[in-house]
């Protein structure tokens, strides 16, 4: 019998409806629940049945999706409002604030995550009123809000809530006062010191409420403050209940804070009460507060999970002795924030120079003591390695074999004798024989000069480094005296510190040791002078096909961008690159650049800092059509204000309509302005991208679901 072309390729096909409910509802996970409800559900009985699972309608995700508008979450609420039992919103800044009124409609949530979203004390009262079960929470405090609005059944609502996020952005208690069971507690001070109208804030205002917090209850306390005087005047009241009364349960103290944060008599009783009556499992305190003090010589621990020590003037001698007990077993650590603590690896630090080399017995016993460390911040610090075999920093730090994330200073991965090691002068590379004429003025180099330089690369400590580290997802590598020209609430920098001596050391091929990490999500390269041709960007872009996240910043010679072909073949390959920032001066935003970038099928949010850069604005409207799926677009350049306001305008007009996330900002890197313009852009893209900063273990893990 003979059986056609067609009917047998039908035949060997695989229709999807014939896996099992199983393996579909897996694949189904993948989809936006907005698209499974309002779309795939629609397409035939079997779908529309498995949409519809518990497992899919349990937990509603929105905070990453773009597309989704107040149509669709109103209809989405309305077909399976009583299924959800998680929502989260977080950062949905485009939806207006009435599309609130629809999570109503979800009476069974357990858990609500609004940060982002502006909700007034009326919404807030109304929709908090229907929601009897809810017990996680997580809101923003905006000016205007008035806690004497709430109802007796919000309240009755709050005073159930065992998990509270309030992201501050005026002095005020919010709801806390009301949350009498909390559990959990998460507060972000983003608090400015002036109005938009210029006037001084100040967090006495907070002294004339009649309800104070209750925190008998609580194990969690984590406090992030923005710079500015006021965020601390504010911290120091929710503390001031806390220091007449430590809960007995707390086992997570944190608090971060940028600066100089001073220490007073109510948190120096507080921190004595907790030294007595707690042991805890999660420390982070200011860096005031622990220099100079015996304070963790005196507090207890249970099985600590996340200690930062972010600033601290801590030496290797106290890490040892009063963190981990000289050496005792701590496998429950998981994450260890050691950024800008230049002593941590000395014995002492008394008479020590920061560019000293480090002491690695004390790294060895932090790497024997804590062997299932998964995220590891030694950043901001020279950690320079001595010359003893088989003790660099990169040598002890492989044996780390279960970290995901790891942020080290550029100055820390160079071999030892490649830093000191002269450069060959050209005599040494003329072969020395009889009988053959040199010609002058050509240096003839050795036929396997490159295969000696490919050895030399793969056995250097670095590359070694990342070949044991297989399944890392987080990598930064940045210069110990790195500082970005765009710093928070502050006019941009102008200037920067030189990178350490020997930074000089790292370059290309240090760059193409990351392209082992077959599983890398995000990356950081600040700050690395050496950088020829960026070489070793078009290795990882290869390689790394799981990157989502590229940062680079000050790479090569601060007065050419010397990469910029590397670069741009690199981002050829980044299919799934989702968040782009470049920080670079002189850079030149054109079309070759954003035709290249254009590549990057799945980038959502790009963000170029450049102090005398250009832009092609033909160039930026072009990129912003072929990528459909950027919703964020900032660039501080050195272009004229009009200029910059002329693009922004044309973009926004253009795309705003299709694209209900897009937020464009666009304006010159040194005005005066740029602090206000800043104050404007959605926390989200703020804190995660366009402003610059080291994220390894910056935060506790899963503080949040």
């Amino acid at each position: 019998e003979v059986v056609s072309e067609e009917s047998e390729e039908e035949s060997n096909g695989v229709n999807l409806m014939e896996f099992s409910d199983e393996i579909l509802l897996h694949i189904l996970s993948y989809v936006p629940c907005t698209d499974l409800v309002l779309n795939v559900r629609r397409t035939c009985r079997k779908l529309a049945t498995l949409c519809l699972d518990k497992s899919l309608t349990h937990t509603v995700l929105l905070q990453k999706d773009y597309k989704v508008n107040k149509d669709k979450v109103k209809q989405l609420m309305r077909d399976i409002g009583k299924e959800i039992y998680q929502l989260n919103m977080a950062g949905c800044y485009w939806l207006p604030s009435s599309t609130i009124d629809h999570v109503t409609r979800c009476k069974n949530l357990v858990k609500l995550n609004l940060s982002g979203c502006h909700v007034t004390s009326l919404r807030l009262s109304k929709m908090l009123s229907t929601l009897q079960h809810l017990r996680s929470l997580a809101i923003d405090v905006n000016p205007g809000f008035d806690a004497s609005q709430l109802s007796s059944e919000c309240k009755a609502t709050l005073s159930r809530v065992l998990e509270l996020k309030q992201t501050l952005y005026t002095p005020s208690y919010g709801v806390v006062p009301c949350c009498t069971s909390l559990e959990k507690l998460l507060l972000y001070f983003e608090i400015l010191d002036r109005s938009r109208e210029g006037f001084m804030l100040s967090g006495q205002l907070m002294v004339g409420e009649s309800n104070v917090p209750h925190y008998q209850n609580l194990r969690i306390f984590y406090a992030r403050l923005a710079p500015g005087y006021v965020n601390q005047e504010v911290v120091r009241l929710y503390l001031a209940v806390l220091s007449d009364r430590t809960p007995e349960n707390l086992h997570a103290f944190l608090i971060s804070a940028p600066g100089s944060f001073a220490e007073t008599g109510a948190t120096k009783n507080l921190l004595d009460s907790m030294a007595r009556n707690v042991r805890l499992d999660a420390l982070q305190l200011p860096k005031a507060w622990i220099n100079g003090s015996g304070l963790l010589q005196h507090l207890k621990f249970n099985n600590p999970f996340y200690f930062s020590f972010s600033r601290c003037t801590l030496s290797g001698g106290h890490l040892i002795q009063r963190v981990i007990n000289g050496g005792k077993d701590l496998k429950s650590l998981t994450s260890l924030n050691l950024s800008g603590c230049v002593h941590c690896l000395a014995p002492e630090s008394l008479f020590r120079k920061a560019e000293d080399d480090i002491d690695s017995s004390i790294l060895e016993s932090l790497v024997v003591s804590c062997c299932n460390l998964r995220h590891l911040n030694l950043s901001a610090a020279h950690h320079h390695s001595s010359e003893s075999i088989g003790n660099h920093l990169c040598q002890l730090l492989s044996r780390l074999k279960h970290l995901l994330s790891l942020a080290l200073p550029v100055c820390s991965i160079t071999d030892v004798a490649a830093s000191v090691e002269k450069p060959p002068t050209a005599p040494n590379l003329v072969p020395q024989t009889f009988g053959r004429k040199v010609r002058i003025g050509i240096q003839t180099y050795p036929r396997n000069l490159a295969d000696q330089a490919n050895q030399k690369i793969e056995s250097s400590v670095f590359w070694a480094l990342m070949g044991s580290l297989r399944f890392l997802e987080t990598l930064e590598i940045i210069g110990s005296s790195f500082s970005s020209a765009m710093p928070r609430n502050e006019p941009a920098i102008r200037n920067s510190l030189p990178p350490c001596v020997r930074a000089q050391s790292v370059g290309d091929s240090e760059v193409a040791a990351i392209s082992q990490l077959t599983y890398l999500q995000s990356l950081t390269l600040a700050q690395l002078p050496n950088i020829l041709t960026g070489s070793g960007l078009v290795n990882i872009g290869l390689q790394c096909q799981h990157l989502r996240t590229l940062s680079l910043a000050n790479l090569g010679m601060m007065g050419k961008v010397v990469y910029m072909s590397a670069l741009m073949d690199m981002l050829k390959h980044c299919k799934c690159l989702r968040d782009l920032r470049l920080e670079q001066p002189y850079f030149c935003a054109g079309a070759q650049f954003f035709q290249a970038l254009s590549h990057c099928s799945s980038l959502q949010r790009l963000c170029i800092v450049s102090r005398s850069g250009t832009l092609q604005s033909d160039a930026v409207m072009s990129f912003m059509a072929n990528c459909l799926e950027v919703i964020m677009c900032h660039m501080f350049m050195g272009e004229s204000l009009t200029v910059c306001k002329n693009l922004q305008q044309s973009i926004v007009r253009s795309f705003q309509a299709e694209r209900p996330a897009l937020n464009v900002v666009i304006f010159p890197l040194l005005h005066e302005d740029l602090t206000e313009v800043i104050r404007d852009v959605p926390m989200r893209h703020l804190d995660e991208i366009t402003l610059f900063k080291s994220r390894v273990a910056e935060e506790p893990p899963n503080l949040w679901w």
